[in-house]
């Protein structure tokens, strides 16, 4: 699989910090409130008059997501309502006409860069809240009987040129961004004979070029219903898959978006919130298949993080603290782990992640003449190893396996981390 150069750097770091965060925190109950209770724009307005930000401290946001062992973060400049974390010259719909009263999207930058993570902008095709995107299958307004004529006043041309002002605005006024992540397209879709939109609604081409002549090196994703040559990297959501991921049977950089609830944006009451296990599975099996987590917070209408988010993040903080070796850098290994375990590999190295922890023994076939050695990653303990065929201690039983079989001798007890790892010294 061929990485473009500007995408180096950015699937070695492996780890990235997705912020949600919009007028939709004050509602709390989904980001995607607007659309389910289908409420107007108009009567949407309220939240940003309650839309704060007045214990916003980016700073603390940065050092929590680099504790967290993140590499890059990638923000919500406008999500699909339509409100807009910058000071854009096209809307009146924006943090600085809020309670909040300045440039959020500034500050986060600055915050981010100042801790050394590389920046990413999130950028919604969507907008419910403009005057000009026609009604379509997902829209707020797609049961009023008013349909078609509402839609006979929007000229989706005017729309094309808003995207393509306000992301000249974001990528000229802060300088280099890394990423852009623009969402999304559903040109299938379809409610009431209502289309989706795709390509043709965004002017995905011309799109395209725009923000190619900007920022020629920016890593772009692949939701502008383009071909796949057009994207730098793919963006599986809220799935686990199975192998690396392939386009038209090519594998292809990805990265998965996943979030610590159900929701991305603030939902109060959400209680599908993932295990401290389930968090550091989906990083390392997401590493272990090559690909990149992208992982989601979503911040109150105050600026903060709630104490469910703060302790996800502890979560990877304590785990990365220790065991970031076998993430940064990391790919796929050529070799089939055992069951409840995940191996990563970076150069001589394997990176051997134990799940589910096995009594005494772990069996690993086909290694024994290629690992020098054995230690546990978090203390750098020896793990003691036994090549060949394995045999119980009274010779009750047939010996199991054969010369190339490498067994590892684990302590009986667990170790401390939620997820040990074991570092193995591999010659070919």
């Amino acid at each position: 699989m061929e990485i473009p150069v500007r995408f180096q750097t950015y699937v070695t770091s492996r780890f990235g910090m997705f912020i949600h965060w919009g007028t939709y925190a004050a509602a709390a109950r989904h980001e995607w409130v607007q659309h389910r209770e289908e409420i107007t724009a108009t009567d949407y307005r309220k939240y940003m008059e309650w839309f704060r930000a007045d214990r916003f401290k980016p700073e603390e946001w940065a050092h929590q997501a680099a504790a967290a062992g993140m590499k890059y973060v990638v923000i919500t400049c406008k999500h699909h309502e339509g409100f807009c974390l910058w000071d854009t010259n096209y809307t009146e719909y924006k943090a600085t006409n809020s309670p909040a009263a300045r440039d959020l999207l500034r500050e986060l930058v600055d915050a981010f860069r100042a801790e050394g993570l590389r920046i990413g902008f999130y950028y919604s095709l969507i907008d419910w809240s403009h005057p000009d995107f026609p009604i379509d299958s997902i829209h707020p307004d797609r049961n009023r009987p008013d349909v078609e004529v509402l839609n006979s006043t929007r000229d989706v041309r005017k729309y094309q040129q808003y995207m393509k002002d306000q992301v000249t605005e974001l990528l000229t006024q802060y300088g280099e961004v890394d990423v852009l992540w623009c969402d999304f397209s559903y040109p299938n879709a379809e409610h009431n004979g209502l289309k989706g939109k795709g390509k043709e609604d965004w002017d995905s081409e011309g799109l395209h070029k725009l923000i190619r002549a900007l920022q020629p090196d920016i890593i772009l994703n692949n939701r502008l219903d383009l071909p796949p040559e057009y994207a730098d990297f793919h963006t599986p959501e809220q799935v686990m898959p199975m192998e690396p991921v392939r386009v038209n049977g090519k594998p292809v950089p990805w990265e998965a978006c996943h979030t610590l609830s159900g929701s991305w944006g603030y939902h109060r009451d959400e209680s599908t919130w993932k295990s401290p296990e389930q968090l550091l599975h989906l990083l390392i099996e997401t590493v272990a298949l090559g690909g990149n987590l992208l992982m989601n917070v979503g911040p109150t209408a105050r600026g903060t993080m709630d104490a469910r988010a703060r302790a996800a993040l502890k979560v990877y903080a304590d785990w990365m603290a220790e065991h970031a070796d076998s993430i940064y850098g990391c790919g796929p290994a050529d070799i089939p782990a055992p069951s409840g375990c995940a191996f990563t590999c970076k150069g001589d190295r394997l990176f051997l992640h134990i799940f589910s922890w096995p009594f005494l023994h772990l069996h690993l076939p086909g290694l024994a003449k290629h690992i020098r050695y054995a230690q546990f990653l978090h203390d750098a303990s020896e793990v003691e190893l036994h090549r060949g065929p394995f045999k119980d201690p009274l010779e009750v039983t047939d010996p199991m396996g054969d010369e190339d079989l490498l067994t590892l001798i684990l302590p009986v007890a667990k170790p401390a981390p939620l997820v040990p790892v074991v570092e193995l010294a591999y010659s070919t």
